[in-house]
């Protein structure tokens, strides 16, 4: 089997990745999921040590996933990591858009396809803003998160709630 590489920022990861994680070893048998981080700009709600925690702990068990962080392009990574092709969840035709653009030039520069791995319709709808935005008035999430991820949010905005 191949190896595919799933970058992204997750903050923080939630329940479509893991379904696109899950997608993607069936097709693949191998995937890193790597954490993509900008050391020149600001950490978003968790830092990269947490997101990177995050999802070690969500995917606790998983054989053949291992989690990385990357601090440059995904197409470097790619090659870093050993990756034949990257995998991206797409939600709607509007992610299709703006990924298909970034894998057509990730072929043209470093010679990695792109694989659109659509997600599950029942969790189409997440995105890791949402979860964050939601987060900030204390709802539950735990049917959008893993758990190890609800924890923390739980957390994170206790710790906003009271500076």
């Amino acid at each position: 089997m191949s190896v595919a590489l799933y970058p992204g920022s997750f903050d923080p990861i939630h329940l479509g990745h893991i379904d696109v994680i899950e997608q993607a070893l069936e097709l693949f048998g191998t995937v890193v999921v790597v954490t993509m981080h900008n050391p020149a700009k600001p950490s978003g709600a968790f830092t990269l040590d947490e997101r990177q925690a995050m999802i070690a702990e969500s995917l606790a068990g998983c054989p053949g996933v291992s989690v990385e962080s990357f601090p440059g392009l995904a197409i470097d990574a790619a090659v870093r990591f050993g990756a034949e092709v990257i995998v991206k969840g797409l939600r709607s035709a509007t992610d299709f858009d703006v990924e298909q653009q970034m894998a057509l030039t990730n072929h043209r520069v470093g010679g990695v396809r792109t694989v659109f791995v659509p997600a599950s319709p029942e969790l189409s709808y997440i995105s890791s803003r949402y979860i964050r935005e939601i987060a900030q008035y204390g709802h539950d999430l735990s049917r959008l998160v893993p758990v190890p991820v609800a924890s923390r949010l739980s957390q994170l905005s206790a710790r906003r709630a009271n500076p």
